[in-house]
């Protein structure tokens, strides 16, 4: 038996990526967990036959996104604030609504779905885990919002982590650095320029790699485990040394 038997997870872009990796790796240790994404095929991947994964297809920036993704889950023990979209900026080409979009998606969403689950979180004596980005602690240029946005994701995780220590409830967060995702293809860039990129992020990795989203996922797994009892109001960096580099 795993170390999340009989305890269900949230797990919020979990189609691709970081999000997929991090939802196998609880259905892994035995956690049922609800996979939330916008798109329900892309999910159905996720599950790829685990019938502890359930797909739950909903746009987390919807009015009536919190309340049912909380209706989901009978329980919950630990929810995973990963789903966010990454825009490329450039002073004096950024409007409102691009700007309004990227804070929908990566701050005003998690607060939100937080806050709607936090009753069964509390009743359980669970955890948070928001992924944050080592983008937001170091200058990498052309995405300062993005950036900007997950900065705050950082001192929600600390806030949240002192207010609700009373609560029982832990907060962490993880950063990742350059992690193998579709990320730039999302970002609308071309190959040439997603290569581009990829060199930069290389070059600035002490490590001198790009990271695997099961790296992410596994730091989020161990950080909500019971093992990580003393750890809350942290951010943790999985960038291959980059923030410190």
């Amino acid at each position: 038996m795993g170390i999340f038997s009989e305890k269900t997870v949230i797990v919020t872009g979990a189609g691709s990526g970081i999000g997929r990796a991090t939802a196998r790796g609880f259905a892994a240790e035995d956690a049922t967990v609800i996979a939330v994404g916008r798109r329900l095929e892309p999910l159905v991947g996720t599950a790829a036959g685990d019938d502890r994964i359930k797909p739950l297809a909903v746009d987390i920036t919807d009015e009536s996104a919190p309340d049912r993704i909380a209706a989901a889950a009978n329980r919950v023990d630990v929810l995973v604030n990963n789903a966010g979209i990454v825009g490329t900026e450039v002073m004096g080409e950024l409007d409102r609504a691009a700007m309004l979009t990227q804070f929908d998606t990566n701050v005003f969403a998690p607060v939100l779905l937080t806050q709607a689950v936090l009753p069964k979180l509390v009743a359980v004596g669970g955890v948070i885990v928001n992924v944050s980005t080592s983008v937001g602690q170091r200058a990498w240029p052309g995405t300062w919002m993005y950036a900007a946005s997950k900065t705050a994701i950082d001192l929600l995780s600390r806030s949240w982590g002192v207010e609700l220590a009373p609560r029982g409830v832990r907060v962490v967060a993880v950063a990742p650095g350059a992690i193998d995702t579709r990320i730039g293809e999302h970002q609308g860039l071309s190959v040439e320029q997603q290569e581009q990129v990829r060199q930069w992020q290389i070059a600035n990795t002490p490590q001198g790699r790009i990271g695997r989203p099961e790296e992410v996922a596994w730091a989020i797994v161990r950080l909500a485990s019971p093992g990580a009892s003393f750890i809350t109001a942290a951010v943790v960096p999985v960038d291959g040394g980059a923030v410190a580099g």
